[in-house]
């Protein structure tokens, strides 16, 4: 991931709940006008195994005093 794209979740995790809805919904939009290739399986592997790795840290994180 590039430091701009971690820049902007990092910001989107910091609005508001109704912010974040309205910048994923306009995401979602232009989403769809883009000619994706499908994921293979080592890029969902790659996916996966960074989305459990961050709900874990933040899991280790929320345990902590």
């Amino acid at each position: 991931m590039t430091h701009a794209v971690e820049e902007l979740l990092d910001t989107f995790d910091h609005l508001p709940e109704a912010q974040q809805r309205e910048a994923a919904l306009e995401i979602l939009r232009r989403v769809q006008r883009l000619a994706l290739d499908p994921m293979s399986d080592h890029e969902l592997l790659l996916s996966a195994e960074g989305r459990f790795l961050e709900l874990d840290r933040r899991e280790d994180a929320n345990e902590r005093p």
